[in-house]
């Protein structure tokens, strides 16, 4: 059993692992959107957007619903955030240190 939650974590922590997710998941972060309007806010391709989400929704990730014609995105765990945020959080602690390293050259 601990194998198996060891190897859902790692695929979800994979899903994250992708500058265009990120993005993806960045512009989820104020609610559902519009593949249509996701698409030109990343300067991504259509085709290539619709792998991203189709990959985070195989992850749970995302959600997906038709709106008419329209296919609407959001996240399907908003604590997906806290994840991120920590990330974040990290890059700026490092970036701080390395700049106090830099200062003393």
């Amino acid at each position: 059993m601990e194998e198996r939650v060891l190897e859902l974590k790692a695929e979800i922590l994979k899903a994250l692992a992708q500058p265009t997710r990120l993005k993806i998941l960045e512009l989820l972060r104020n609610g559902e959107r519009c593949i249509c309007e996701i698409v030109p806010a990343i300067n991504g391709e259509q085709s290539n957007i619709s792998r991203h989400i189709s990959m985070m929704q195989k992850n749970h990730l995302v959600t997906t619903r038709k709106d008419g014609v329209k296919v609407m995105v959001k996240v399907k765990d908003p604590e997906i955030f806290e994840i991120l945020n920590k990330v974040s959080f990290i890059l700026k602690r490092q970036m701080k240190e390395q700049e106090k390293l830099f200062s003393h050259i």
